[in-house]
Formats: C-alpha cells, sequence, structure tokens
C-alpha cells in the first residue's frame, strides 16, 4: 500500500494485546494476520513474555499503568489517528489498562463513527479464571460497552454474563445479554461432542460455523479467530462471509500445526492459509434465532 492510497482510507488497525517472544499468541497472531490480509497496524503490547505462561514459569514485564496511560494517549492524539479503522483489545496485563484503552476508542469514534471496536475479552477458560478478578470485571465494565464486536469463548461468555452457556439456546441467551451488538462466540456447542462451533449472534440473526474439535490444539486461536474476523468485515466481506472463511482458515491452521506436532500456531508457514482458506465450512441459520431472547 502506498501513502497516497494510505491517505485515502483508513486502513490502519491498532491492536493492544500480549506480547511474546516465542510464539503466536496475543499480538504475535493478530498482527501477523492482519499485515497478511494488508492492514497496517499499530501494536501495543499491555505485557511483555517469554513465551505464553501455559509453557511453563516465565518473567512478566507490564508497564506501569501511568507509562501505559500515557503511551496510549500519545496514540489517541497523534496527528495519523484520522488513518486508523479499528481498535482489537485482547489480554491485558492490569486492570488500569483498560481506562486507557476506553479512552482511546471514544477518541478514536468521535473522529470517525465508521471505526469498529472488537474487544476479544481474555479471561479464561473450562479451569476457571486466569486473569485477576479485577481486571476480568475491567473488561466487562469499560470495554464491553463499548464494542462494535466481542469474541468470547464459551466460559468467558457465561462469566461476562452469569449467563450458563451448556447448549446453543442458553448461548445465543447469553451472547444477547452482552453489551455489543454482535458476538463471536469461539468454542461454541454443536451438533455433537466432538464437534464445535464458532456462533455469531447478532440482535436479529445467529449464524453457526461448525467444525470438528481439534485435540490439543496449540495457543493462539482466539487471538488469530478475533484478528481473521475483523481483516475480514474491513475488506468489506458480509458477516456470513467472514464467519465462514475466518473458521475454514483457523481450523485448516490448527490441523496443521497439530499434524506437524508444534506446540504453536504456525502462522508463517502457513500464511497463505489465512488470505486463501483452503477449507470450506458450511454456515447454518441457527432455528428459531430471532426470538430465542432472555
Amino acid at each position: 500500500m502506498t501513502r497516497e492510497e494510505n491517505r485515502r482510507g483508513t486502513r490502519a488497525v491498532i491492536v493492544i494485546s500480549s506480547h511474546v517472544a516465542r510464539g503466536s499468541v496475543g499480538n504475535r497472531a493478530a498482527v501477523f494476520t492482519l499485515e497478511a490480509l494488508g492492514f497496517p497496524v499499530w501494536a501495543v503490547p499491555t505485557v511483555i513474555l517469554p513465551w505464553h505462561p501455559g509453557h511453563g514459569p516465565a518473567t512478566r514485564i507490564v508497564p506501569e499503568p501511568d507509562q501505559f496511560a500515557r503511551f496510549v494517549s500519545d496514540l489517541q492524539h497523534a496527528p495519523w489517528l484520522g488513518e486508523v479503522s479499528a481498535v482489537l483489545s485482547g489480554y491485558l496485563g492490569d486492570p488500569e489498562q483498560a481506562n486507557a484503552i476506553a479512552g482511546l476508542v471514544e477518541t478514536l469514534k468521535s473522529r470517525n463513527p465508521e471505526a469498529r471496536y472488537v474487544c476479544d475479552p481474555v479471561l479464561g477458560d473450562r479451569g476457571g479464571l486466569y486473569v485477576p478478578e479485577p481486571t476480568a470485571a475491567a473488561i466487562r465494565d469499560k470495554l464491553l460497552p463499548l464494542a462494535d464486536i466481542t469474541t468470547p469463548n464459551r466460559y468467558e461468555l457465561a462469566w461476562l454474563t452469569g449467563v450458563d452457556t451448556d447448549g446453543t439456546d442458553s448461548a445465543i441467551r447469553a451472547a444477547r445479554k452482552a453489551a455489543p451488538a454482535e458476538v463471536l462466540v469461539t468454542s461454541a456447542p454443536a451438533s455433537s461432542p466432538d464437534r464445535l462451533a464458532n456462533l455469531l449472534v447478532g440482535r436479529r440473526e445467529v449464524l453457526r460455523a461448525a467444525h470438528d474439535s481439534i485435540p490439543k490444539a496449540p495457543n493462539g486461536t482466539g487471538d488469530l479467530t478475533a484478528a481473521l474476523y475483523l481483516a475480514r468485515l474491513l475488506a468489506g466481506e458480509s458477516e456470513e462471509e467472514a464467519l465462514a472463511k475466518t473458521t475454514g482458515s483457523v481450523v485448516a491452521i490448527l490441523n496443521r500445526a497439530t499434524e506437524r506436532g508444534s506446540d504453536e500456531l504456525m502462522l508463517e508457514t502457513d500464511r497463505q492459509i489465512l488470505t486463501r482458506p483452503q477449507m470450506m465450512i458450511e454456515i447454518e441459520r441457527v432455528a428459531g434465532s430471532v426470538s430465542a431472547q432472555g
């Protein structure tokens, strides 16, 4: 993309999440994905780690809250903010970071009402929260109300809304209780125990992209899904097309990584799958979803 092309349109994305030296999680996954699909990225680390904590104990470097706030404020008041089309936030290293992110999103939307904010609420999984409860609460109370789209897994959605998500109907009810107009639930229930789904819940329609579950899948699936789905929408694709392509790419990349025995996503090797999905995923409209509220 030339500088002239960038001036004519708002294509940059601000990505705010964790940074690891080794692996493809957090910003490492999201930045690579967005750039592979042609979007410039402003990357903001919320914490710096040698590797994903799931691989074992590691040094954790978290910016001081005041430093982080000043860093984000610089971006918020930068002369190039007009380049930005979206913000994607993920893992937070400190609950105070939510305040700075909220201020950035509010400023961006005041300048560009068409800008999108995707909140990937990285809180935990079936084993419970893996962030301190004040951090989870800050995401719920300060960031979700500003989001256009949120991308929780099934456990995160239940924690955020207080609604069980054991089945499709309950997951829809929980999603409609959440603040954003569009909720993409990852690892959602599907038709059988050996299958999972990405469940896209809008105010008027629910779309489901089901796929076989992948045992021992590497970390980073949620980061990859959020970034891919956002990139597809920014490219002008419909929600249905974006959901199908995102799910197809993520499943194919996970399958490739597990076949190789890798403990990390191999985005650099499988870059072509990000731009050209090689797996067709059928999108199902969930029957009765318009009235499944409560």
